[in-house]
């Protein structure tokens, strides 16, 4: 069992640094805490994708010195998928952080226990 978790050790890492951030999300209260946590679990997806769609041996998909057999490249797709998910992630976690600004402005807090109790006493209001 040992043994497959070293030879897999990049899938390990992204379980692993997928399970911190999931934890970070759930436990913690505080906003910018929870926006780590989001941003540690998108790291995790994107080295599992790139993990997976590596293969030892082959070269990037562009055609040199005339090889143009496919065996011969890896896939583009999980790279791909990775630079698009790392853009949407950096536009992502501007929102967020610029919502968690605008709250903080309001209720001066980032715990989010304390700015659902005062925002349900405003609406009371």
């Amino acid at each position: 069992m040992a043994a497959h978790l070293i030879y897999n050790i990049e899938e390990t890492v992204a379980v692993i640094l997928f399970g911190i951030g999931f934890t970070m999300l759930l436990l913690h209260q505080n906003l910018i805490k929870k926006i780590m946590g989001m941003n540690i679990m998108d790291t995790a997806v994107y080295l599992f994708l790139a993990s997976k769609g590596y293969i030892k041996g082959r070269m990037v998909p562009i055609v040199v010195d005339g090889i143009t057999d496919v065996s011969a490249y890896i896939n583009p797709v999980p790279s791909g998928l990775v630079l698009t998910g790392i853009v949407v992630s950096v536009s992502t976690t501007a929102l967020m952080l610029a919502l968690t600004i605008r709250l903080y402005e309001r209720y001066h807090s980032l715990d989010l226990d304390e700015i659902l109790m005062r925002a349900k006493k405003e609406e009371k209001s």
